[in-house]
């Protein structure tokens, strides 16, 4: 009797001890981080960082919430390197309802040790184009190895996470898409789940393969946390956004021709000078048409030449031409491409300012001067004293220094004309004196 109620102790003290253990201990952290973008070397940055920030505050679980057209290919293997890398198990949710993971997002789901889709979404579409081959079937011996090469690449993610290897190469190969209901069916996604609490809820208990390592789950009640980028990744995804990029090249342009037609404005040209750096920078590290690029240059050079030495439009009108195929050329790339309203918008204007504003500015620059000594020029002034080559004359009420390029002899009273004003001094012309 004695050993039975001192083994019902033992286990009571051990219950409440371990009752008492987890109370003590913190719920589990679930790091949530949104991508809702095209996959560019700035959605690579951010995912770097704040893997590693997930992993040094010993979160349970890393969730990607995915919406996304697709990207850049070199980003998007960065993204998948360090999912593989990372010591914390990465869960890519398709969210909200509406959202997409096309191409790049599909690469993504599949390195992830969990795959997750919101009621409503969709993924696949993961045929990698080359630039100007949007929409196209591979044709030339380098599309085929791309193709074949992606398709390897997904096969090889959906081994290693257990899931449909066939149908990921049918996405690569025949650009296939699946609905959220169809991915769970064709075992191609984990779970779906109307929101990130329900989705720690259905992954709680499930066995992941972290690294060497087999891992299980423990998300229920875990704290979540949603984390933004810094202001690097901020803006870096902004800069490298096509419009933003467009945007940038543009008022770049701009304002160095400003800058160029009125010396000395200093604003226009440092706030060109700034857009064109970050225009450079971006140029860098986006896939960019450089025929569009050129394009856009030609229609600019055409449009401002219209200013200088007017055709009746037909620079300016060829000019607008070239750079609207120029900015449609500029990226040609699915996910990346500059909305045809503000190309539109973005000709007109430059149309409009280059060849017709930037014209008036610089007729009126050529009007002679209104105001200043300048106005002097031309005038008749009275000589108040003379010597040769040199004296005084009044005008317009105020007595000047003069001098004359020959020697002459005037008396006081005779009327010159002034030639010319150099500071404080201003030149006659003795062949324009009239005695009085």
């Amino acid at each position: 009797m004695k050993k039975i109620l001192l083994g019902a102790f033992l286990a009571l003290l051990l219950y409440l001890s371990v009752q008492a253990a987890q109370a003590g201990s913190p719920a589990p952290l679930a790091y949530v981080v949104r991508v809702q973008q095209d996959i560019t070397p700035a959605s690579a940055d951010f995912i770097h960082d704040q893997l590693k920030k997930a992993a040094a505050q010993n979160a349970a679980v890393f969730i990607i919430e995915l919406d996304t057209p697709g990207g850049l290919m070199d980003s998007m293997k960065a993204i998948v390197q360090d999912i593989i890398a990372s010591p914390v198990p990465v869960v890519t949710y398709v969210s909200p309802p509406g959202a997409h993971a096309a191409s790049a997002g599909t690469y993504i789901m599949y390195a992830s040790e969990i795959a997750a889709m919101a009621p409503a979404t969709n993924l696949g579409a993961a045929t990698p184009v080359m630039m100007g081959q949007e929409g196209a079937k591979p044709q030339s011996v380098l599309e085929k190895k791309m193709a074949s090469d992606a398709a390897a690449y997904i096969r090889g993610l959906a081994d290693m996470r257990g899931r449909n290897a066939d149908w990921a190469a049918m996405a690569v190969n025949k650009s296939v898409s699946l609905t959220a209901t169809e991915a769970l069916q064709k075992h191609v996604i984990n779970v779906m789940a109307d929101n990130v609490p329900d989705l720690l809820k259905k992954i709680d208990g499930m066995q992941v393969k972290v690294g060497e390592r087999s891992e299980t789950l423990h998300t229920a009640g875990a704290t979540v946390e949603y984390h933004k980028g810094n202001w690097r990744a901020r803006l870096l995804a902004a800069i490298t956004d096509p419009n933003i990029t467009y945007l940038l090249m543009i008022i770049g342009f701009w304002g160095i021709i400003i800058e160029f037609s009125h010396p000395g404005a200093i604003f226009p040209g440092i706030t060109g000078a700034v857009c064109i750096l970050l225009w450079l920078y971006a140029m860098n590290i986006l896939p960019v048409n450089y025929t569009g690029v050129a394009l856009i240059m030609l229609g600019i050079a055409c449009m401002t030449a219209e200013a200088f030495m007017p055709t009746i439009g037909v620079l300016g009108v060829g000019g607008a031409a070239a750079f609207a195929i120029g900015s449609v050329l500029m990226f040609n790339v699915p996910g990346f491409a500059v909305s045809y309203w503000l190309i539109g918008l973005v000709t007109l204007v430059s149309l409009a300012f280059l060849s017709f504003i930037l014209a008036i500015l610089i007729k009126d620059r050529r009007k002679p001067s209104t105001v200043g000594p300048e106005t002097m020029v031309g005038m008749a002034g009275k000589v108040v004293e003379w010597n040769g080559k040199e004296g005084a004359v009044r005008v317009n009420g105020a007595v000047w220094k003069a001098e004359s390029a020959v020697a002459c002899t005037l008396a006081k009273g005779d009327k010159v004309k002034i030639t010319a004003v150099n500071g404080l001094c201003v030149t006659i012309d003795p062949n324009q004196s009239v005695s009085t």
